[in-house]
């Protein structure tokens, strides 16, 4: 009997625990403040004092993706990550004024962030759930949208971003014209593609321009296996991201820069098993803008 009743009170304060486990979801930020923070022509040298005030003006929308992040992953509380989300949702969190080029680069983070991260846990979304967060993601996919075709001027990884988070809402709803938009973002990017796989916009980044060939490459990856697109131009210019990442001296001769280092398996490891090649080995990759836990394959992604 006492055993019993031990169970019993194991069991309820493990309920309990659970319950309490899912916090109130945060007001959410309508409108987004984030500044730049690179003080050189190239966008490679940090100003700290910029970057300090940009993290602490973004810091509570980076605190709700990455709780989301974890509650829609392994070990988490789906139902809590939907309950956050659909919170959001109702109150039009990110769809007021943003103020800056650097806001639009975050809401186009977090989008791509949350309908990934969504995409673990829809199954698990009630109705009323999944037609708040998705008309949500639709809303935030057309602004996204309708600030990508009215840009002037180049095009670069920013725009490779734009494209995975319209393709990430695209998966989540099946609305073809996101997908379609991202096909187009794609297109665009493996035109840009030079003959020794590089990216010519990202060579322009003096020592970062091997941070920034991995910061471009990984949305392309995971938008290639969400829309199961195949592209030889794709597999130049991971083969030369992966290739500077091991050896950075090339990128730095040409640059005439010293490379910062920076690993790969961001890239690699949704290539490989879109493309049905070995994983490579590593420590595991957690990224909330990319659905958490890189090595568990995303229900968006296409398999090889």
């Amino acid at each position: 009997m006492v055993k019993r009743l031990t169970s019993l009170f194991v069991l309820a304060l493990a309920a309990h625990a659970a319950a309490a486990a899912c916090e109130t979801p945060p007001p959410a930020r309508i409108d987004i403040d984030a500044n730049s923070y690179y003080s050189d022509a190239h966008h490679s040298v940090i100003d700290p004092v910029l970057r300090t005030r940009n993290i602490a003006n973004t810091k509570p929308i980076e605190d709700f993706l990455a709780h989301v992040a974890r509650d829609a992953n392994a070990g988490g509380d789906a139902a809590c990550a939907l309950s956050w989300m659909a919170s959001w949702g109702e109150q039009q969190a990110m769809l007021g004024k943003l103020s800056s080029e650097q806001a639009y680069y975050v809401r186009k983070w977090t989008l791509g962030g949350l309908a990934l991260n969504y995409a673990r846990v829809q199954t698990q979304a009630t109705a009323a759930q999944r037609a708040v967060v998705e008309s949500w993601f639709r809303a935030l996919a057309d602004a996204t949208m309708a600030h990508a075709d009215a840009k002037k001027g180049g095009r670069n990884n920013h725009y490779y971003w734009e494209g995975l988070a319209v393709t990430a809402v695209g998966g989540v709803t099946g609305d073809a014209r996101y997908l379609d938009w991202g096909r187009k973002v794609f297109a665009h990017a493996m035109s840009q593609v030079a003959a020794d796989g590089s990216l010519p916009p990202e060579m322009e980044r003096a020592g970062k321009a091997l941070h920034y060939h991995v910061f471009a490459v990984t949305p392309l990856v995971m938008m290639a296996s969400i829309l199961d697109l195949h592209d030889a131009r794709l597999d130049k210019v991971v083969s030369f991201t992966v290739a500077a990442s091991a050896d950075p001296s090339g990128i730095a001769r040409i640059t005439g820069v010293e490379q910062e280092p920076v690993g790969s398996r961001e890239v690699t490891v949704v290539y490989n098993r879109h493309e049905g090649k070995p994983p490579v080995p590593g420590k595991a990759l957690w990224q909330p803008r990319l659905g958490g836990a890189l090595d568990v394959p995303n229900p968006l992604e296409h398999l090889k």
